[in-house]
């Protein structure tokens, strides 16, 4: 009889679940998921010791810690997905299999964000319960939220890219240099126009068009106090975070496909 090998779907599926599986069991996860549903929760008491508005207040906290706690989880979990696999050679064991090496990469990419997206959802639950709480209509925050996702599209791309490349602690500080740059990537146009003419300029333009835009997917303030979004705005945004996603996820399956194991 003939072998049968499987589908490129199946075993992204396969191993994305697996990876889900293992991700969930991190206890860093869970610390990371508990220390951020506190934070949500401590957004009341903060709003009393603050001057302003508590419901705005508690939505900028909650919002806040979301993105932030999302952003580390990606980090701490999946800067050590392919290395640990690497470790401890059960990816030779796993590659020895009929699988190409980018749908393994794939499918740690679909693990992790399933991961993340959960978190999402449990940490966005308890902001919005305790908006609603309130009296206050935990609905507009939803734009927010969808961004926030996102935006973990591409933290999680980069965290797999430089997992596939290199140890924990530099896949850390390169993914969070990333995530840093990413918000502050509006100053490079700045600093273009306070620079000489010639290659800082070019320099300059360049790192603003190659870093993620992370301030196109950030629209906590508009959702806080209640701003106007120009129509079609976050169809866009979510389309150029998913884009940009797709393509880190597919220069790691490429960077890990030429990777020499010892």
């Amino acid at each position: 009889m003939l072998e049968r090998h499987p589908s490129a779907l199946s075993s992204i599926v396969a191993i994305g679940l697996n990876t889900f599986r293992e991700a969930i069991r991190d206890r860093v996860l869970y610390l990371l998921l508990v220390f951020a549903l506190i934070i949500i929760g401590v957004s009341r008491l903060l709003s009393l010791l603050t001057v302003g508005d508590e419901e705005k207040i508690i939505k900028d906290v909650g919002l806040a810690a979301i993105s932030l706690f999302g952003v580390l989880t990606a980090v701490f979990v999946g800067v050590s997905l392919v290395f640990k696999e690497i470790e401890r050679r059960t990816v030779y064991t796993l590659l020895a299999q009929p699988v190409a090496r980018s749908h393994f990469l794939a499918g740690k990419f679909v693990g992790l964000f399933s991961v993340l997206l959960l978190n999402v959802v449990l940490m966005s639950t308890a902001l919005f319960s305790l908006l609603a709480i309130r009296g206050e209509s935990p609905w507009p925050l939803l734009p927010a939220v969808f961004l926030i996702a996102v935006e973990l599209v591409v933290v999680t791309a980069f965290a797999l890219l430089f997992s596939s490349l290199t140890n924990p602690v530099l896949s850390s500080v390169w993914t969070f240099a990333v995530y840093v740059a990413g918000h502050l990537s509006w100053s490079l146009l700045l600093l273009k126009d306070k620079v000489p003419e010639g290659i800082a300029r070019w320099v300059c333009t360049g790192l603003y068009w190659l870093l993620p835009n992370f301030t196109r997917l950030n629209l906590k303030s508009h959702v806080v106090h209640g701003l106007e979004l120009p129509d079609g705005y976050i169809g866009l945004a979510a389309l150029y975070g998913l884009g940009y996603g797709v393509v880190v996820v597919a220069l790691a399956c490429w960077a890990f496909s030429r990777k020499e194991f010892l």
